[in-house]
């Protein structure tokens, strides 16, 4: 959610401050916002542009009336919390006379309080309806008394209440962004010559691959040859340093129509490289990022995952697999219900964080919330230094690369592969399998990559069939067993990116209420079992087609190559592979999100950034 990029160069740079801001908000526009602005440090002082929309409205006033060159400024991407997304309320807010700009990414839960005190005592007149010019006219008196504004800035966080990223300038001291953070997203940039502030590091990776960062309850100060990392009050606090592992190349289409489609074609190498390196020479499974004692690992009596959304439908498949490899108890949780409920955790419960990102707020607080009742906590996630993992006791990395699109497909099948990999270390730390048997797994899933990439080579049945389905206005999903959760997952991304009703069920659950939405003409997908096995549910799913189909619905059924039961009673087949049945939504998901990425397109909406949703959701 929003997006926030900081720039501090020296004079003799070849790159302007507006260029590189311009760029990081561009490379941001991923995160979801309905509004744009910029605050440059420039010789005629300090000047600001924004606008309401998408930053195609911003460049557009740039174009028409530029602002003379500088060498430091600020720039956000808002999604509107406090107040319509208008050109008032949009970033950067001004205070001082027009002396300090600052913007904001997340929520000042005191806010109320404090605007009331800055009219009441100091008389302030407020042009916007945001939480954020509150933090403006703070950071301006502050900076009056102490005249300096680093320290400033440190005042003024220690008085805001809730999860905030605050950046801001001063035409008072040149070549200087001061930054601060709480319970939201910040990392440093380090260049040659200049210095970066972003909400990730997409908003500098076509300068620099260096990147810091930053802890909870930090102010950082940037000038083009320093960084200065301190607590909010004043000493001294440190900052990792690490390498971004992708490039700008790879936030880049690359020659497909979004973003989606380019992830989703990407899923081969997602899971390829998050299995990649994970065993020693004798093919034990060694998860180095994993720092908990092994003691604790086997002394664990329950796992609880916590995750939002697509996140969380992985971990419900990971739950099949976890018990049935490791005999322990897995209960899945949605992060923002978890601390609410009084659950009951305690030091021999290993709770798994699943996020995309590393700063969804729910699933922080929901970390929090497991380690102040003393259970150990392993994040699952595809970002290195966000919160969640640095806020865990170990982390297990997904390699799936840079995620762009809102909707998540290559971060989900990353995250099953990686929730499938601490199963199995789990169960060889414990010795519920043989390390022959837990081979034989391992085996399985390196063949899921070239699994995958056949099922991609084979969809354009699936998108023929949904650019004929556009005007469609409700579908359902039906899944047994691990396909239960492809169901829901699949009901996901279309509700993301059609606008469209979409349910998925427990095939099971027909008969016990769904059925009645039945009618003929209605699109069903089922994702069948395989029929190999001698618990299959097959038969049971192959009846149910048969339920649905006698009413007179449009059954789209998702079937094992070979698999002919199903033949008679669908109305369409989608053909997957062969697979083992717990790695079955590794290849059953991927023609329900090609499914809803081209009826979307048929639609004319936009894929990569759906109405009203954000990538990372910064605030509870």
């Amino acid at each position: 959610m929003c997006g926030i990029v900081g720039y501090a160069g020296a004079p003799d740079l070849d790159a302007s401050a507006l260029d590189v801001i311009l760029d990081g908000l561009r490379r941001m526009e991923y995160r979801g916002y309905d509004s744009a602005g910029v605050a440059l440090l420039t010789p005629e002082g300090l000047v600001a542009r924004k606008r309401s929309g998408k930053l195609a409205r911003l460049l557009q006033s740039l174009h028409d009336d530029p602002l003379p060159r500088s060498n430091t400024g600020i720039g956000h991407t808002r999604w509107a919390t406090h107040g319509a997304p208008t050109d008032a309320n949009a970033h950067p807010h001004l205070a001082a006379a027009g002396r300090i700009a600052l913007v904001h990414n997340g929520i000042i839960e005191n806010f109320a309080a404090l605007r009331a005190q800055l009219r009441d005592e100091a008389g302030i007149e407020f042009v916007s309806e945001t939480d954020t010019e509150v933090a403006a006219h703070l950071l301006a008196q502050a900076h009056a008394a102490c005249g300096d504004l680093s320290r400033a800035m440190q005042d003024v966080a220690r008085r805001l209440e809730g999860a905030f990223t605050l950046l801001a300038v001063h035409a008072d001291v040149p070549d200087t962004v001061v930054g601060a953070r709480r319970n939201s997203p910040l990392v440093v940039g380090l260049g040659e010559g200049a210095n970066f502030l972003g909400s990730d590091v997409a908003a500098f990776i076509g300068h620099t691959r260096r990147a810091v960062e930053l802890g909870q309850d930090q102010v950082v100060t940037i000038t083009p040859s320093t960084v200065t990392i301190t607590d909010f009050h004043g000493n001294t606090a440190p900052g990792r340093e690490y390498a971004v592992d992708w490039d700008a190349a790879a936030a880049e289409k690359g020659g497909f129509p979004n973003f989606m489609a380019k992830e989703i074609n990407e899923q081969p190498r997602a899971v390829a490289d998050t299995l990649r390196g994970r065993t020693d020479g004798e093919g034990h499974l060694t998860l180095d990022e994993l720092r908990i004692d092994e003691s604790v690992l086997r002394g664990i009596n329950k796992i609880v995952v916590v995750a939002c959304g697509t996140a969380a439908y992985a971990g419900m498949v990971a739950k099949y697999a976890i018990e049935h490899w490791c005999r322990i108890p897995v209960e899945v949780e949605l992060a923002h219900e978890f601390r609410y409920r009084d659950p009951v955790v305690d030091s021999r419960t290993l709770v798994v964080a699943i996020s995309q990102s590393g700063e969804t707020m729910d699933t922080i607080m929901a970390v929090r919330h497991a380690r102040e009742q003393g259970s150990r906590v392993i994040a699952i996630c595809n970002t290195r230094g966000s919160t969640i993992p640095r806020e865990s006791d170990a982390a297990l990395y997904t390699h799936a690369g840079p995620e762009i699109a809102v909707a998540s497909t290559k971060a989900f099948l990353a995250q099953i592969t990686a929730c499938y990999l601490l199963g199995l270390y789990l169960a060889q730390l414990r010795g519920n399998k043989y390390h022959d048997e837990i081979a034989a797994i391992l085996a399985d899933l390196r063949t899921m990559p070239g699994a995958i990439q056949k099922v991609l080579e084979g969809l354009e049945q699936v998108r023929t069939m949904a650019r004929w389905m556009a005007d469609t206005r409700s579908v359902l999903f039906l899944g047994r067993h691990v396909g239960f959760p492809v169901a829901m997952e699949g009901a996901l991304k279309l509700k993301e990116l059609a606008y469209i009703h979409a349910e998925g069920f427990a095939a099971g659950e027909l008969k016990h209420g769904p059925i009645a939405l039945i009618e003929p003409g209605q699109p069903v997908f089922v994702i069948v079992p395989s029929p190999r096995g001698k618990d299959s549910l097959h038969n049971k799913v192959v009846s149910s087609i048969q339920e649905i189909n006698a009413r007179g619905a449009r059954t789209i059924v998702i079937a094992e190559d070979g698999d002919d039961e199903v033949l008679p009673f669908a109305s369409e087949v989608i053909r997957i592979p062969q697979v083992p049945t717990l790695m079955a939504p590794l290849v059953s998901v991927v023609p329900l999100q090609v499914f809803a990425c081209e009826l979307a397109t048929a639609k004319g909406l936009d894929v990569d950034q759906p109405r009203n949703l954000a990538k990372s959701v910064t605030v509870e």
